[in-house]
């Protein structure tokens, strides 16, 4: 015979896991979890401190992307334009050193 606990319930020393909280704050809990998270941030400061420092975090990253600079799409059209091969690195003397050897061997097969 199982015997089936019943839900967790915080201690009043407990808190909620960093997790938990950006959860909260994103509104990604279920409603069993949500409402035991709710009444535990009710009874610790601690916790609400981390909800509102979350909550103001969040809104500060989405305020912020409506001020991101956008790229002109001519930067974008001018950068597409330039020739991959100015993009590779170039070659030293040991390079050329060790084409020019296997450029021998192969000669000689």
């Amino acid at each position: 015979m199982t015997m089936v606990q019943p839900p967790r319930r915080f201690g009043s020393t407990e808190h909620l896991a960093s997790e938990a909280v950006a959860a909260f704050v994103d509104g990604e809990l279920r409603m069993a979890a949500y409402l035991r998270a709710a009444q535990h941030l009710s009874i610790c400061p601690e916790c609400a401190a981390e909800v509102e420092a979350q909550q103001q975090a969040r809104h500060a990253l989405r305020s912020a992307a409506d001020h991101v600079p956008r790229m002109p799409s001519s930067l974008l059209g001018t950068l597409s334009n330039i020739p991959s091969h100015l993009c590779d690195p170039p070659q030293t003397q040991a390079d050329d050193r060790w084409a020019a050897r296997r450029w021998s061997i192969l000669r000689r097969r």
